[in-house]
């Protein structure tokens, strides 16, 4: 079996809330949601990545940031979800977190609310979550 090649081919914001008036001065959190569709046709695979901004106490479902970003991925050598690499999940994330982690700090510049900063983070945890939330369209 020849190893399966990947490489990001597009990427975009699909969604971006932010509720200026919600904003705390401390102990934000930050919590992803991921999932994936895997074309059957094409061979390529798109995964949505949900990121959301919020204060701690009050949990995820009052958040003050959320952003949508989809990325395409083609896939090489790969004709089923079967032969998707267990590497490609984390690693998918991997690369597209750079490009949202870039955004959130333009844009909450840009909105002039106090800028969000977002650290390097290990996403690995994220693996069998975006597993979990793929579907295999054709």
């Amino acid at each position: 079996m020849k190893n399966a090649v990947f490489s990001l081919t597009s990427y975009k914001f699909e969604k971006v809330e932010i509720n200026a008036s919600n904003v705390p001065t401390e102990k934000i959190s930050v919590d992803f949601n991921p999932r994936g569709e895997f074309n059957t046709t094409d061979h390529t695979f798109k995964v949505t990545l949900d990121f959301y901004v919020f204060q701690k106490e009050l949990g995820v479902d009052n958040y003050f940031v959320m952003i949508s970003c989809s990325s395409i991925f083609q896939l090489e050598s790969v004709s089923s979800i079967e032969e998707v690499p267990n590497y490609f999940y984390k690693n998918s994330i991997a690369i597209v977190y750079p490009y949202i982690r870039a955004f959130v700090s333009s844009v909450t510049v840009q909105a002039n609310i106090r800028p969000i900063i977002l650290p390097t983070l290990n996403l690995s945890s994220l693996e069998t979550p975006l597993k979990d939330n793929t579907i295999v369209v054709s």
